[in-house]
């Protein structure tokens, strides 16, 4: 039994939205409009029952991961038989506040029937669900479908046959999960016109996404940048910064990759990576949700 894994998903602004309603006789409606609720005001009461509900969601709900809030906000809205709940929670983070809407409007409504409960008997929480969400990967994330793919392992040990390259079939295997057609992989050395002759290679087979694995950091052999950039037409350096910022959060060691980004033409794109899995890893699963929408752009779509 485990959570859900958001290692990978980027930090950004993320809101959702949820609402309910309890069913009461318009007899008790009258007594908390009236204030003449013997334990209190029950609408502010019952918001801030919201609040700290929202707050508390990670203490009660087992999957739900404990999470930074930024914005919360309980609204009641009072009608003849019912009195209606809307929570809104906004915060930057990994993952969503859908749980944490839905668990404002639920303690709310529930202080409401706790704090009625002696007048009316026949209360009824209905509805809660969530009414909008905004932020996360439904908004923006695509798979790989419909892309063919070709991952290159740029290593003098690897292609001499001195160690097994273990990042160019990772790189591969996850570029399928994504549904990209891989249509080739190959190791080469650590020479600028190898890697250009692979890169080349694939393009004229017609991949769409070419990956490099390696030869992005500082030593003498360290040319895969060397090799990417001059064949590029447009540099993607948002991609490469963000590849470093998400890197550093693993080791800080992920500064000292030089790896390029871009487009070869608007339908064939290149990302160097560095050549260790877990880097290979982090960065393909975080970002390959965002490049169909980098071949839109490129192609004339715009955002």
């Amino acid at each position: 039994m485990k959570t859900a894994d958001i290692t990978y998903k980027f930090n950004n602004l993320r809101t959702a939205k949820a609402k309910g309603r309890i069913k009461l006789s318009p007899e008790t409606v009258k007594l908390i409009l009236e204030k003449k609720i013997p334990k209190g005001d029950v609408l502010s009461a019952s918001q801030i029952a919201g609040i700290i509900g929202a707050k508390k969601t990670a203490d009660i709900m087992p999957f739900c991961h404990p999470i930074p809030i930024d914005h919360i906000e309980v609204e009641t809205k009072v009608g003849e038989d019912y009195v209606e709940v809307e929570a809104e929670v906004r915060g930057i983070w990994r993952t969503g506040y859908e749980v944490e809407a839905m668990n404002a409007v639920m303690m709310a409504l529930l202080n409401i029937f706790d704090m009625c409960k002696a007048f009316d008997k026949n209360m009824v929480i209905e509805g809660v669900q969530v009414v909008s969400k905004s932020g996360g990967k439904s908004d923006w994330a695509e798979d790989l479908t419909g892309l063919t793919a070709a991952v290159i392992t740029v290593s003098d040990s690897a292609a001499r046959g001195d160690r097994e390259d273990k990042s160019g079939p990772l790189a591969e295997e996850i570029l399928k999960e994504f549904g990209a057609e891989v249509i080739g992989r190959k190791i080469v050395p650590d020479d600028v016109k190898e890697i250009q002759r692979a890169i080349r290679e694939f393009e004229e087979k017609g991949a769409n996404l070419i990956v490099t694995t390696g030869g992005t950091g500082f030593s003498e052999r360290d040319v895969t940048p060397e090799a990417t950039e001059p064949l590029l037409k447009k540099e993607m350096i948002g991609f490469e910064e963000a590849m470093r910022v998400l890197g550093v959060k693993f080791t800080p060691k992920a500064i000292m990759s030089r790896g390029k980004v871009g487009f070869l033409s608007p339908k064939c794109m290149v990302i160097n990576l560095p050549g260790s899995r877990k880097a290979v890893e982090q960065n393909l699963r975080s970002f390959a949700p965002l490049i169909k929408h980098a071949f839109k752009m490129a192609q004339g779509g715009g955002h």
